[in-house]
């Protein structure tokens, strides 16, 4: 018991010497639950509407949720901020929020708006979301939060001529600076590599397609996300949370081809017609010589 009394004693005093959030910022369990109905709010303002609608109803939104929780605007900026310069224990507290972000859209099913078109497919299908990693990430202008990447390997459900299409919604919370964001995309074919960029500088939905060159099988999809200004060493808040990542991958659809068309006039439909034994071919020629009248024109004939 002597020799565990000192151990026990450092443990204690380990604990107690763990620094703890100051009073008067938002601390980090309620952080999460308030971060989630933020992301959510500002999710349910931009799904509809025109872009001054959108701005109206992501603020009103967020009026509620301050309300909610009996907080200022102030405070809440102010606690990202103290967060914000506490970078990796703003990123544990954003897997919190990842996690229940994700949870709840499972529960509640496929978003609306262009980006729940295809939040419920699965892997094996015609058209399929083969994102394989989380939905919801948060970057920052600062190493090693400002990039993320992703490789994606082809597997069997991988066809020759399939087109793909990756989309997301940015979400920008900047106090200053300028907004810049960058999805890369490329997929490995056997003998060439398609690349595709999109730099984004707004919130709401970006896309980017890549469409079937036409030759081989599609190998391998990989990209990354970048968000530049890191050379800025300022403790601005500047943040971007991407959300509701896919990756749709389409199957080419070959056509039937249409059905020939049967000539009336074909030999087969000639050889059906019912024969008059008491016609004769010459006598059916010269009848017919007879009706066409020449009502014009100077040929001797």
């Amino acid at each position: 018991m002597s020799r565990l009394y000192p151990i026990v004693c450092v443990l204690i005093c380990i604990v107690a010497c763990k620094p703890k959030t100051p009073s008067q910022y938002i601390q980090e369990d309620e952080l999460v639950d308030i971060l989630v109905d933020y992301h959510q709010s500002r999710a349910m303002g931009q799904m509809n509407g025109s872009y001054d609608e959108q701005t109206y109803n992501r603020a009103l939104y967020w009026s509620a949720v301050l309300e909610k929780y009996d907080i200022t605007q102030e405070q809440f900026d102010s606690s990202l901020t103290y967060y914000y310069g506490r970078a990796d224990k703003f990123v544990h507290i954003y897997r919190k929020v990842y996690d229940r972000l994700e949870e709840q859209n499972t529960l509640l099913g496929a978003s609306e708006g262009e980006i729940g078109k295809f939040a419920a497919l699965q892997a094996d299908g015609d058209t399929a979301n083969i994102w394989p990693g989380r939905t919801s990430h948060l970057m920052m202008p600062m190493p090693p939060y400002d990039r993320f990447e992703f490789v994606i390997e082809g597997d069997t459900t991988f066809y020759e001529g399939d087109t793909f299409l990756m989309q997301f919604m940015a979400d920008f919370t900047y106090q200053s600076g300028v907004k810049d964001g960058m999805l890369y995309l490329a997929v490995d074919y056997s003998d060439t590599t398609i690349v595709r960029q999109n730099r984004f500088t707004y919130t709401g939905l970006c896309q980017i397609q890549v469409d079937y060159p036409k030759v081989g099988l599609p190998q391998r999809i990989k990209g990354f996300f970048y968000l530049s200004g890191a050379h800025d060493r300022s403790t601005t808040l500047r943040l971007l949370f991407i959300d509701n990542i896919q990756l749709i991958r389409f199957h080419k659809k070959y056509e039937k081809p249409a059905p020939v068309q049967t000539d009336s006039l074909s030999r087969d439909s000639v050889t059906e017609r019912p024969i008059n034994e008491n016609v004769n071919i010459r006598d059916t020629v010269e009848s017919r010589s007879k009706v066409l009248s020449v009502t014009g024109g100077t040929s001797p004939n």
